[in-house]
């Protein structure tokens, strides 16, 4: 009796709870792997992420504080100036034209864009099958011209001896706009510029908009419709709320796509008549290649990038509040 008691392990001795110990300790090893293995999956893409987006902009930051023109490039002289590609950009009256400039013709294109989207997404919505699928079809060989074909095709609907828009203008009794030039001021110019992109931009405004109108349930309308509330009333109570994160979103991308718009600019006329049309892309483009002051470009691309940054500060903000008052 007294030798299989000693060979049965009593209650509390110690190999039981060593053996727990150790199957402890394999588990918080386990969970500890499985933490970090989510980790160690993204780090590849995190790593290309950050190389091939991330030292691009490290670059142009560094060069912003170089004297690099073709000189410089050809010989690989390494010249620091510090802030004075900055100061000198800040300090020509010019530039503050030219970036005041670019945030109206920015404000302006994105308010009319996003409006005329927003009023075609809802008219998709009331008319019928077979007219939703042709202003379907139509805008989406709009959006897939591109972009130096469109602009070609404005060129010549805006001509001033050719231009089927001065045409139509006499024939309709208007004679006024016999030979008339839509780009003899920077105005005018920049008008016709903006037309070209909010008809490239309304297709992608209006898809997305009315993806969000579709979602919005019928029952809703319904309701609205019961307790006697107008057109406006309706949109106000019913689809304004539904849409506005949506429309928040796309109002959010048109301003990061429309603050840097380049390649209409420069085909109609390389920011001209007299720098009338020049955005800060423009003058980007004519510091580094046109001139070859490559520091002082890339010191405007920050100044961009600065102001993007800010815009997306707000746009976060704004989000954020949003989501929560959810």
């Amino acid at each position: 009796m007294n030798t299989t008691d000693s060979a049965v392990p009593a209650r509390g001795s110690s190999p039981a709870p060593r053996r727990a110990v150790k199957g402890g300790a394999r588990r918080r090893q386990g969970s500890a792997l499985d933490r970090a293995l989510p980790y160690l999956l993204l780090a590849p893409a995190v790593i290309a992420i950050l190389w091939l987006i991330g030292w691009p902009v490290l670059s142009v930051v560094i060069t912003s504080f170089r004297k690099l023109n073709l000189k410089e490039l050809t010989r690989g002289e390494v010249v620091w100036t510090g802030l004075d590609n900055y100061t000198l950009i800040l300090s020509e009256p010019t530039f503050w034209t030219i970036a005041l400039r670019t945030v109206l013709f920015t404000a302006a294109v994105v308010f009319v864009s996003v409006g005329a989207g927003l009023a075609i997404a809802l008219l998709m919505r009331q008319v019928s099958p077979v007219v939703r699928v042709v202003l379907q079809v139509a805008m989406l060989l709009a959006w897939a011209m591109p972009l130096l074909a469109a602009t070609t095709v404005y060129q010549w609907i805006f001509d001033q001896q050719y231009g089927i828009l001065n045409k139509t203008l006499v024939k309709i009794g208007l004679s006024g706009f016999e030979g008339y030039s839509w780009f003899t001021s920077g105005v005018s110019t920049m008008s016709v510029i903006g037309l070209l992109i909010v008809w490239q931009a309304i297709p992608f405004l209006a898809f997305s908009l009315y993806a969000g109108v579709i979602g919005i349930p019928r029952d809703q309308y319904e309701a609205a419709g019961i307790d006697g509330a107008s057109a406006w009333q309706t949109f106000r109570a019913v689809t304004w709320p539904e849409l506005r994160p949506l429309l928040l979103m796309v109002t959010f991308l048109s301003l990061l796509w429309d603050f840097k718009v380049f390649t209409q600019i420069w085909a109609f006329k390389k920011g001209g008549p007299d720098g009338g049309s020049t955005t800060l892309p423009v003058l980007q483009y004519l510091e580094g290649l046109a001139k070859s002051h490559f520091g002082v470009a890339a010191a405007v691309s920050v100044l961009m990038v600065a102001l993007l940054a800010l815009l997306t500060f707000q746009y976060l903000r704004r989000l954020i509040r949003q989501e929560g008052d959810l």
